[in-house]
């Protein structure tokens, strides 16, 4: 008998010192949405993302909201080393305030620079032929539309906008970095954006594509 064992993905974020987006709020439901894939690990300790630690791990999920406090140099060493070798990273909302740390931002491609008003947006695929956005639909819901410095030598793609004020701007994007690939995904403000079912496949997708799960064809 063939055990199909689940791969393993480290989630972190902030319980309770979080200022904007605590873990705890949304943790229950990114269980649910990633359950069938993943064995999913949550903590607030950021020496997960020691090289030693982090290992055990295919995916590493952040919804950091550390906009003040930066991870050391070991954990930002860690996280880098983690993608180069082959690990997946997704970046949900505010887990990209892991842009505290200058090298963690370029890994990621981006840095947050504001956002207008929590309001209803509208999601547009923009490349549906990436196994990303695999049976992905354009959609509308509530959200806070964060805005972006994007990295001029990031070799990202953008795979989802949101229109706002007549323009569009990035939502999700895509990149590989040495052996490893990291998406981002804007929406995730609180546990209504996870309970939205075209965000909750887009986030499923996300976890596969980088994390390069097995169980998936990605």
């Amino acid at each position: 008998m063939h055990t199909n064992i689940k791969p393993k993905a480290l989630l972190i974020g902030d319980y309770t010192a979080a200022p904007y987006h605590p873990l705890g709020a949304v943790e229950e439901q990114l269980r649910q949405v990633l359950e069938e894939e993943w064995q999913v690990t949550a903590t607030e300790d950021y020496d997960y993302l020691q090289m030693d630690n982090l290992s055990a791990y295919q995916l590493c999920i952040s919804y950091a909201d550390r906009w003040d406090h930066p991870i050391t140099s070991s954990q930002t060493a860690g996280l880098i080393s983690h993608v180069a070798r082959g690990g997946g990273l997704l970046v949900l909302h505010n887990g990209i305030s892991l842009q505290a740390r200058p090298e963690a931002a370029q890994l990621i491609g981006a840095r947050f620079t504001d956002h207008p008003a929590y309001q209803e947006l509208e999601f547009q695929v923009e490349n549906s032929t990436h196994s990303m956005m695999r049976g992905i639909t354009s959609f509308t819901m509530k959200e806070e539309p964060y805005r972006f410095d994007i990295d001029a030598f990031s070799d990202h793609e953008v795979l989802l906008t949101y229109r706002h004020e007549g323009q569009d701007w990035p939502a999700a994007w895509v990149r590989q970095y040495g052996l490893g690939r990291i998406a981002y995904l804007m929406p995730g403000h609180h546990l209504d954006s996870f309970l939205h079912a075209e965000y909750a496949k887009l986030v499923r997708n996300g976890a596969c594509w980088a994390g390069q799960s097995r169980n998936r064809s990605v």
